[in-house]
């Protein structure tokens, strides 16, 4: 490792003054946006990132990262206060094309504003507001001690779990939350708001996202719905994540590592400074909000190309992903479809012409067979955890009938 080149590329990035400014904003939008139970961080970029078109690749990486980071404790606030954490969006993607931003901007914000419009009119967008009351921003030291061991394992579940592609946030806080009440001499208090649970949690969530990085920048693969988006900034700044990028652009590696640390510490700051007026942020009124972020998307959209064929195409996939969400269609195989397919179609071309139309040539490279059975075992994995949730999800149905 070069030493050298990490530390100037850190300097760099932390001494840009539009890389702090954007990195702040993005924070702070991103723990506004996730404070609003039903608002997401993958909303939160998938609606900043046609801003970000004029930007360098590093200050629009660092007010993504930001929003990114700043959703996912954003979210802890409304799910702490009034018990209703913002859902997740099942995926994100964007292709190196600019025409597909529109799509990915109706999937998943116009889409809950449908929804949305759709709750209230038949009176069941219920506005929830909280009576706590924040005291102390900071953990006092007999806490701290009480939970490092849980702060420690949560993140590196979160990690490890985040740089499997498709894992995400939500396995990750469960793994660790399961594995710190196994661990805990109390398991009966987990449950009860014990600090210990919502530290496990907390960290493995956090840790995701420097774990979703992973297999981005080194094979090009999204680990989970934001660095799908990711994915798009950087073909867009005409850099392709995959291993070539640590011998072509490990400068540029460098930097979003460092935009990602700058990005939990402005999370960190905003979160200590504002915490007792987000709070206040869970009692918005649904009917201000929803036309606010219709404007927004649809200013997006018209942003890209100037153009209102994209905002009709914004609208139409809206209505596609709203019916879908109804109906409780995933939306995660079209969208990685969409980024994946032509990937993959690109480079089945390129292996066909160098091996002169010989499929089975793949069979006598050991790097690609590893590749092959990893990706096995990553479909075997997905299909028996979906399993286990459906079982358990069924049982749970038994119970209550």
């Amino acid at each position: 490792m070069d030493f050298s080149l990490l530390l100037s590329s850190y300097a760099t990035v932390w001494s840009n003054p539009e890389v702090l400014l954007m990195t702040f904003i993005g924070a702070l939008g991103g723990v506004l946006l996730g404070a609003i139970p039903g608002m997401t961080a993958t909303m939160g970029v998938a609606l900043l990132i046609p801003f970000s078109f004029g930007m360098d690749l590093i200050p629009s990486i660092g007010l993504l990262l930001g929003i990114y980071c700043g959703g996912m404790y954003g979210g802890s606030i409304s799910a702490i206060l009034i018990h209703a954490p913002g859902t997740p969006a099942a995926a994100a993607t964007l292709l190196d094309g600019f025409q597909f931003i529109p799509t990915l901007i109706g999937l998943f914000a116009v889409s809950e504003v449908i929804a949305g419009v759709e709750r209230i009119i038949r009176g069941e967008e219920q506005e929830q507001k909280s009576k706590e009351k924040i005291t102390n921003v900071l953990p006092d030291l007999k806490t701290i001690r009480q939970i490092w061991p849980n702060i420690l394992s949560g993140g590196l579940i979160g990690t490890f779990i985040g740089a499997i592609p498709g894992a995400g946030g939500d396995i990750a806080v469960f793994v660790s939350y399961g594995a710190s009440k196994s661990a805990s001499k109390h398991p009966e208090l987990y449950g009860t708001g014990i600090p210990n649970g919502v530290a496990a949690t907390e960290s493995a969530n956090n840790g995701c996202s420097g774990g979703a990085m992973i297999p981005l920048l080194s094979l090009g693969v999204p680990g989970d719905s934001v660095t799908a988006i990711l994915l798009g900034a950087f073909i867009m700044k005409g850099i392709t994540p995959g291993p070539m990028m640590y011998v072509t652009e490990l400068p540029t590696v460098y930097r979003v590592f460092a935009a990602l640390m700058l990005a939990n510490l402005c999370m960190l700051a905003v979160g200590c400074l504002g915490v007792r007026f987000f709070a206040k942020i869970v009692s918005v009124e649904k009917k201000m909000l929803y036309p606010i972020i219709l404007v927004i998307s649809l200013l997006g959209a018209f942003s890209i190309n100037k153009n209102a064929f994209d905002v009709g195409v914004c609208v139409a996939f809206g209505i596609i992903g709203w019916l879908m969400n109804k109906y409780e269609f995933p939306l995660s195989p079209i969208l990685l479809a969409l980024i994946l397919g032509p990937m993959c179609e690109k480079n089945f071309v390129r292996y066909m012409n160098i091996q002169r139309g010989n499929f089975f040539a793949i069979t006598t490279s050991p790097i690609a067979m590893v590749f092959a059975a990893v990706a096995i075992l990553v479909i075997v994995f997905s299909m028996y955890n979906q399993s286990k949730i459906n079982k358990k999800a069924a049982a749970t149905a038994q119970e209550k009938a």
